[in-house]
């Protein structure tokens, strides 16, 4: 092991606990002076030449195992390559490669050099790539045959870039060099440029529902403010030697902290798997495959894989012990089905956001789930429910508020958005962050949510949260999948309109859409019903599988009011 220190406060699930509460109480941040992702997350493992860190596969069965001493000496030679072109600490590179290694390599040698990494999706267009790496003043980008040709594009109007890496298949043009060709010559030594926790190192634009999208700062410390949840959440209060972990979802957004970097940090492999969309046939293989024990998948995933229970009789998939998800409510069908499925695993919920990732979270080795409600706030982290005008906390158990997260000395925290002093400002009132997110916390400090605040219904001055509707709607065993957004109404100011996708079997009449109305008016308030239904084949999703209502908005021509 390199000559790291260990900080002990992220070893706590090493320690026996009477409860939560005790936890909670007792975990105390520990921020070295100098800290660099790059040395924790890679190099302090690399002295066991046996120890793996990434089990890489395409689409086309082709394998490959990476151990955290290959991956050391990767990641310095691209570095090394890097310092050549001139890229200096504090300089961004773009990183628009899909689930794959060299996506994991390229942020970890950028962050060597003390440079900044950003992700990008690889299925942005021409606008949505061009704008973010315009935004940032990019000197460099890695770039996946996945989105050559949107990259070669924008390219010529992008001043800043003059280093271009391609991945895959493809023949390099112009100025562009093939990633593995140049580091074959380069050195496997590389001294990682000294950084503190506060210094910049990743910016992941995130997009509101109006406007451009934000270029969320962090610095190195961001990867500490998240091992708490990590560890309560997404490995169930235990990190084993057997340990696999993996998302079926694309590495550019922040879950690649979540499913990558973090169990990186504590020297485990993960499955780095590049697909074109979610095959639930495929999910199971890949995860008997690799003995995936902690698979993050969002819900609408593991409803696609349930449909499946045919095919999960095929695999052994009792490896998976805990599920983390998030995005949207998990109903207990799907609790009670992934207990079953891989052999008494429990879902776990996480919350958060870019801004401030992993903040709340289940932790049943510790304290009861809860249907409905998103667990407690992770060690470490202060979170309360506050009027959104004053941010005041809101004392009363239950009383919907804006959720928030006290910002001062918390890792989690975002620096600022890149170049947006003004959109920083706004995030943070009363020494609090702002989710914007309504939410409760009852009695026992158990979260539920509510909804965005740009998302909000008000009918007939009631606040009608969609994914409350959504999640009646979905459990009517006609409905694979739904989506509900406000609707202007002379009356009542705004209705509920749901569009809904239904499983095989059935078909789109006027009768399945009053039965669909008289189910919900059954499970929730009156007022909370769809006025109108909207049968669909799909709905419009993000990346990594989160349901876009501001599509649905767009689709009907609806401006928010909130």
């Amino acid at each position: 092991m390199a000559d790291v220190p260990q900080l002990d406060a992220y070893h706590f699930y090493e320690q026996d606990w009477d409860s939560y509460d005790q936890l909670q109480a007792d975990f105390e941040w520990e921020i070295p002076e100098q800290f660099n992702m790059a040395d924790y997350v890679c190099d302090r493992w690399a002295d066991d030449d046996s120890r793996v860190a990434m089990y890489a596969e395409d689409t086309g069965g082709n394998e490959r195992t990476y151990t955290y001493q290959r991956m050391r000496n990767i990641t310095n030679q691209l570095a090394n390559y890097f310092a050549e072109q001139g890229i200096k600490p504090g300089d961004r590179v773009g990183v628009n490669v899909p689930q794959k290694a060299e996506a994991a390599l390229a942020h970890i040698a950028i962050w060597k050099l003390g440079a900044v990494s950003i992700p990008l999706s690889v299925l942005f267009g021409p606008d949505g790539l061009r704008f973010r790496l315009d935004s940032s003043s990019a000197k460099a980008c890695v770039v996946d045959e996945d989105n050559i040709d949107t990259f070669r594009e924008v390219k010529g109007d992008l001043e800043n870039i003059d280093t271009s890496l391609t991945v895959g298949d493809i023949e390099p043009v112009g100025d562009e060099k093939d990633f593995w060709n140049v580091i074959e010559d380069q050195p496997q030594k590389f001294d990682t440029h000294p950084t503190k926790p506060d210094d910049n190192a990743i910016i992941i634009y995130t997009s509101g529902t109006t406007g451009d999208p934000k270029g969320v700062l962090h610095g190195h410390r961001f990867l500490l403010g998240q091992l708490p949840c990590f560890l309560t959440t997404f490995s169930a209060m235990d990190v084993k030697d057997d340990d696999v972990y993996w998302m079926p979802m694309e590495w550019a957004w922040v879950g690649i902290f979540n499913m990558v970097f973090c169990p990186f940090y504590y020297g485990r492999p993960v499955v780095a798997y590049e697909r074109r969309e979610f095959v639930p046939e495929k999910a199971f293989e890949i995860i008997e495959k690799y003995g995936v024990t902690s698979f993050l998948s969002v819900p609408t995933a593991l409803r696609m894989m349930q449909k499946k229970d045919h095919v999960a009789e095929k695999y052994d998939v009792s490896s998976v012990r805990v599920v983390p998800s998030g995005g949207e409510e998990v109903g207990q069908s799907i609790v009670d089905w992934a207990a079953e499925t891989f052999d008494g695993a429990t879902i776990q919920k996480a919350y958060g956001q870019t801004e401030a990732n992993i903040i709340i979270g289940d932790c049943t080795e510790l304290m009861e789930y809860r249907e409905g409600k998103m667990g407690r706030a992770a060690p470490g982290h202060e979170v309360e429910i506050v009027d959104p005008e004053t941010a005041e906390v809101v004392e009363e158990p239950g009383e919907p508020g804006e959720i928030a997260v006290r910002y001062e000395n918390d890792p989690v925290c975002f620096k600022e958005y890149w170049n947006e002093p003004e959109k920083t400002d706004r995030k943070r009132k009363n020494g609090w962050h702002l989710m914007e997110d309504l939410g409760t916390k009852d009695e026992d400090g158990y979260f539920g949510f509510v909804s965005r605040k740009d998302d909000v219904i008000l009918c007939s001055g009631y606040r009608v949260g969609p994914e409350e509707v959504e999640e009646s709607v979905v459990n009517h065993d006609a409905v694979a999948d739904c989506g509900v957004i406000g609707i202007p109404h002379d009356t009542r100011g705004q209705v509920p309109k749901a569009f809904v996708v239904l499983n095989e079997g059935y078909e789109h009449t006027d009768e399945l859409k009053t039965g669909l109305q008289e189910y919900v008016k059954q499970n929730l308030a009156k007022y909370e019903y769809p006025r109108e239904i909207e049968f669909m084949d799909d709905l419009p999703k993000n990346p990594v599988g989160k349901l876009r209502r501001t599509d649905l908005r767009d689709r009907e021509g609806v401006t928010q009011v909130f």
